[in-house]
């Protein structure tokens, strides 16, 4: 692959999905572009700090690469599309998008013959009707595993067709081997929200297993996982051998999700304290921490500000990992971490200005290394990973 490498797509080229804001630009020059964005956001708040050592960017494949699909349902019963919707609230198909991996391309056609099968009638969202009779069928989200394993998800304004769901489960079931968990997600009100908050579970089994690096992770219907398998793989990987560098005695992981960085990084002689604030996603972690039969390695259901602030100066642990989302760490935990006197701060970030913003606060601490990680091809966004020590 070339930095002239572009990816080709019927549907950008006739503007019916503009999605993927940078397909026209080769992918080595995306990667060239995010690289130094990212360089350039840090250095800008370095403020006489010596800028860290860049290690090479990540690459990811440019497609074939996205585990989930989230697809709005529009369109008829006896013909849905799956995809997104135009200006004027109809159904843009999208069924083979090329981001996708192969196996969701190849079960989102067998998707949409069930809903026509199951009389699942998309949700109309310009329709001159009341919510109750604009339809049931929302979105459907397809995630697949490393291996090959899937998680449906269909998202309805109410529990009214479930029964349908319910029936002909067993002949998607015969369809699609593949399929291990699937549940019916309410989601009642008229907004651009793409989930509820109620999870209906229509299956044995609750979680899709997610083998990353030899560590299983158990991915629950709303848990967050990253969008790239292999990217994230990778991740994983370079903060495990940062981390094995120092040899720290303690470690937070804050944000920690179902376990990602903390399971990566349990040692003997190491405690591992993950904190999150979803409890189906501590179960999750906790689930896969005793499969790995792991010791000295606990999660606790939690908001990360709140529990970094309650802490007392000498439970504080050698190294604090934070994974926030786009909007960063904010003030309140920036500001505890530039006063903790922590040694150490590996921080994963989503978004460089906010990851910016945040190391501006953060003024004791020298970054050390620093490295993107292309999670998101086609696109502006990637992910950053900073190896942070306070200075002596």
């Amino acid at each position: 692959m070339t930095a002239a490498h572009v990816l080709d797509c019927a549907h950008f080229d006739a503007h019916r999905c503009r999605s993927c804001s940078w397909l026209g630009q080769g992918y080595g020059d995306q990667l060239a572009a995010k690289h130094e964005a990212t360089r350039s956001a840090v250095r800008g708040v370095l403020d006489g700090r010596p800028e860290p050592a860049w290690l090479p960017p990540v690459p990811s494949r440019p497609e074939g690469f996205r585990n989930k699909a989230k697809m709005v349902v529009a369109g008829t019963a006896d013909q849905p599309t799956l995809g997104i919707l135009d200006p004027r609230g109809g159904g843009v198909d999208l069924r083979d998008c090329a981001l996708h991996t192969p196996g969701i391309v190849a079960a989102l056609p067998v998707l949409a013959e069930f809903v026509r099968r199951a009389g699942l009638t998309p949700y109309d969202v310009a329709a001159q009707l009341p919510v109750g009779q604009r339809g049931e069928l929302k979105h459907v989200l397809v995630t697949e595993s490393p291996d090959g394993e899937l998680m449906v998800r269909w998202v309805l304004r109410s529990t009214a067709l479930l029964d349908r769901v319910r029936k002909h489960l067993p002949s998607l079931r015969d369809e699609l081997p593949a399929l291990r968990v699937v549940t019916g997600n309410v989601q009642p009100v008229h907004q651009a929200v793409l989930e509820g908050d109620r999870e209906l579970v229509l299956t044995e089994d609750h979680t899709l297993p997610m083998r990353v690096n030899g560590v299983v992770l158990h991915l629950r219907p709303r848990s967050f996982f990253q969008t790239n398998t292999d990217v994230a793989a990778a991740l994983y990987r370079q903060a495990r051998t940062w981390v094995a560098e120092i040899g720290p005695r303690s470690v937070w992981d804050l944000y920690c999700g179902v376990g990602g960085f903390a399971l990566h990084l349990a040692a003997p002689s190491r405690e591992v304290t993950g904190i999150e604030i979803s409890a189906d996603a501590v179960a999750s972690a906790e689930r896969s921490r005793d499969e790995l039969g792991l010791t000295g390695v606990r999660f606790e259901a939690g908001d990360a500000t709140s529990y970094s602030l309650s802490s007392e100066p000498d439970a504080r642990p050698d190294l604090v990992v934070v994974n926030p989302p786009r909007r960063g760490l904010g003030a309140e935990l920036a500001g505890w971490l530039e006063s903790s006197g922590v040694p150490h701060v590996l921080y994963s970030s989503c978004n460089p200005g906010t990851l910016a913003r945040d190391l501006a606060v953060m003024r004791s601490y020298l970054p050390v290394r620093a490295q993107v990680l292309d999670m998101f091809p086609q696109t502006a966004h990637a992910e950053t990973l900073v190896l942070l020590s306070l200075a002596q």
